[in-house]
């Protein structure tokens, strides 16, 4: 029996993900070696994060918000917390980064700094290239990605030059260090008929309103996942047919939304005055009536994506991946594309334009009568 489609899926089956192996990789390499009183405590949140991923969505939801770096940061050597927090107020105050970014690097920052510890680095000074090559396979152990460890090495050097600009340090042994090489990935994007599929939806049940509405500004107007769920209702002019948002570095952009999406977005609304407290401002809210969670999206996208049959899972960046490549294809307008993204650097959006080509190959291959092969005729 499938799961209930809804906010809460107790006990609901749960796939295997990566995640869970990185967990359980983290705890074995954490209960090897020294069983010193730092080691035990990341070993036991990481093997309650590990097993409440079989218990409840509910549960896994509050327990997968706690970030294990940050809960073991106070037992973190003084010098090496306190140049961690300077850092950060500067990333808030000086440079303005988004609450998402910053919270990526103080994630970053901290795994460094507990990897580091179990190093016997006491002082950020004493960190040599090879403690930052150990903690890179360490981290590569773990499972995670050549492109998250090119983030990762990204965020560490920048700090040391932060530490190196402040006088905490005199060089970046970061410099010295190069990250596995990343493959070349384009973006997964769904077709017209897939996007049909998942986007006609019938149903008179609030959450299923909802999540039809969410999905369909999701492919209407390219939003991030995080641009959504932030969504006030003084943010939309439905009349106009547009969406103030605000992404990444606190840019503001005017986004228009089609007329499918509207309608859409219309009836939820006339659902969700049904769950939510007059003085709720989010657009999108949970069962309880308050702003739904980006986890909670997530589920929801990925939940509707699986009743479809779709070979990969289904989330809310390929909605906006699918926005852009599409919109490329029948414009030919990168720049305009750029705008819409909220791409600061518009050869961020120009990956788009290696999905556009292969399309474009594509339709020669199967038209053209000099591109077929000799053993296709």
């Amino acid at each position: 029996m499938p799961p209930v489609l809804d906010d809460e899926l107790t006990l609901a089956p749960v796939a295997v993900t990566p995640w869970h192996y990185h967990d359980l990789l983290g705890i074995m390499t954490l209960g090897s070696g020294k069983p010193d009183p730092f080691s035990r405590s990341c070993r036991f949140i990481l093997m309650a994060r590990f097993m409440i991923r079989f218990i409840s969505d509910d549960l896994r939801d509050i327990l997968g918000r706690i970030n294990v770096s940050q809960v073991m940061a106070p037992m973190l050597p003084p010098v090496l917390l306190q140049a961690i927090t300077t850092y950060l107020d500067y990333l808030h105050h000086e440079k303005g980064l988004a609450d998402n970014t910053r919270a990526a690097y103080r994630r970053d920052i901290h795994r460094l700094a507990m990897l580091a510890t179990r190093l016997g680095v006491e002082q950020w000074t004493t960190l040599s290239a090879e403690h930052v090559r150990r903690c890179l396979a360490t981290l590569k152990l773990e499972g995670l990605s050549a492109r998250s460890l090119h983030r990762w090495l990204s965020a560490v050097r920048q700090f040391f030059n932060f530490l190196i600009r402040e006088g905490y340090c005199r060089s970046n042994p970061c410099l010295q260090v190069h990250a596995p090489k990343r493959p070349k990935k384009l973006p997964d994007t769904l077709d017209a008929d897939q996007l049909s599929g998942i986007l006609n939806v019938e149903s008179d049940s609030p959450l299923t309103l909802r999540d039809h509405a969410m999905m369909e500004l999701f492919y209407s107007s390219g939003l991030r996942l995080a641009e959504l769920v932030a969504l006030d209702l003084v943010d939309m002019d439905l009349n106009e047919g547009i969406v103030r948002v605000v992404g990444k570095g606190e840019k503001e952009r005017i986004v228009p939304v089609g007329s499918k999406a509207i309608g859409s977005i219309r009836r939820w609304a006339s659902a969700r005055r049904l769950i939510t407290p007059d003085d709720e401002k989010a657009v999108f809210v949970s069962r309880t009536g308050k702003r739904i969670s980006r986890r909670q999206v997530q589920a929801r996208v990925r939940e509707w994506g699986r009743r479809q049959g779709l070979d990969a899972p289904l989330y809310p960046h390929k909605l906006r991946h699918s926005f852009a490549s599409h919109l490329l294809e029948s414009s030919g307008d990168l720049r305009a594309v750029q705008e819409l993204l909220g791409h600061s650097d518009i050869s961020t959006t120009q990956i788009y334009t290696h999905l556009d080509f292969q399309h474009l190959a594509s339709v020669y291959d199967r038209a053209h009568p000099r591109a077929r092969k000799k053993d296709d005729k």
